[in-house]
C-alpha cells in the first residue's frame, strides 16, 4: 500500500533558502497550512540538527490554520564552492478524533499513516551590486537616524532653555515674596508697637482724670469738717 500524500501545504515547497553572510544567526521561515477538515500533527527534522535550531519543531495544527516555523542557521565559515547536503523533512499524521496523547499518536503510528515532505538547503551569498544597495540603505538610515537625533537634540535644548527661564523667574517672585514679607512684618510690628503705646496711655489717663475729683472729695471733707465745728 502506497503512502498517504501529504495533506499540509508548505511554503516554501522545495527549498529552504538562506541568505548570507553567515557571519551571524541566519533564519528561514516556513509556513505550514492545513487545508483539512481533520487536525494534524506534525515534526520537523533535519539532517544537521548541530547546525539548526528549529521553533516549533513539533505541534498540532487545527483546520484551516496556518503555522510558522522559524528554522535558524548558526553561524559558520561560508565555503563557496561547498554545496550544502543539509536536508530538512516535514512529517505529519492525521489526529484522530477524541486523542489527546500526541507522543503515544507518533509511537503508535503505522509507516502508511504517515505523511512527509522534503526540502534542501540553499546558501546563498548577496552580490556585489546587493552588498551596494544594502550599504547605501544603511547609510541612509543611519543618515536618517542622525538627523531625527539632531532635531530632538535641538528640541530638548529649546526645551532646557525654556526650563532654565522659568527658573529665574521663579526665583525672582520668590525673591520679591520674601522681600514683601519682611516689608509687612515690619509693618506689623511697627503697628503692634503703636498699639501698645496707645493702650499704655488710654489706660493712665484715667487715673490722671480721677486726681482731681479725689481731691475735690477730700477739699470738701475738710470744709464740711471745719464748718461743723465753727458753726458748732
Amino acid at each position: 500500500m502506497s503512502r498517504l500524500e501529504q495533506v499540509l501545504i508548505l511554503d516554501p515547497s522545495s527549498d529552504l533558502r538562506f541568505r548570507g553572510p553567515f557571519t551571524d544567526v541566519v533564519t528561514a521561515n516556513l509556513k505550514l497550512k492545513n487545508p483539512s477538515d481533520r487536525r494534524v500533527c506534525f515534526k520537523v527534522k533535519t539532517t544537521a540538527p548541530r547546525r539548526y535550531c528549529v521553533r516549533p519543531n513539533s505541534g498540532v495544527i487545527d483546520p484551516g490554520s496556518t503555522v510558522t516555523v522559524s528554522v535558524m542557521l548558526q553561524p559558520f565559515e561560508y565555503d563557496p564552492n561547498e554545496k550544502s547536503k543539509h536536508k530538512f523533512m516535514v512529517q505529519s499524521i492525521l489526529v484522530p478524533a477524541g486523542a489527546s496523547d500526541l507522543e503515544a499518536l507518533w509511537k503508535d503510528a503505522r509507516p502508511d499513516d504517515l505523511m512527509d515532505s522534503k526540502l534542501r538547503c540553499v546558501f546563498e551569498m548577496p552580490s556585489d551590486n546587493e552588498k551596494t544597495i544594502e550599504t547605501e540603505a544603511a547609510v541612509n538610515v543611519s543618515s536618517g537616524a542622525r538627523a531625527t537625533d539632531d532635531t530632538e537634540m535641538k528640541k530638548l535644548m529649546e526645551e532646557c532653555k525654556r526650563l532654565q527661564t522659568e527658573l529665574g523667574r521663579l526665583l525672582d517672585e520668590n525673591h520679591q515674596l520674601k522681600d514683601e514679607g519682611l516689608r509687612m512684618r515690619k509693618v506689623n510690628q511697627l503697628d503692634s508697637s503703636v498699639s501698645r503705646s496707645s493702650a499704655v496711655m488710654q489706660s493712665k489717663e484715667p487715673s490722671s482724670r480721677s486726681l482731681p475729683s479725689l481731691l475735690v472729695v477730700i477739699a470738701a471733707i475738710f470744709i464740711g469738717f471745719f464748718l461743723g465745728k465753727f458753726v458748732l
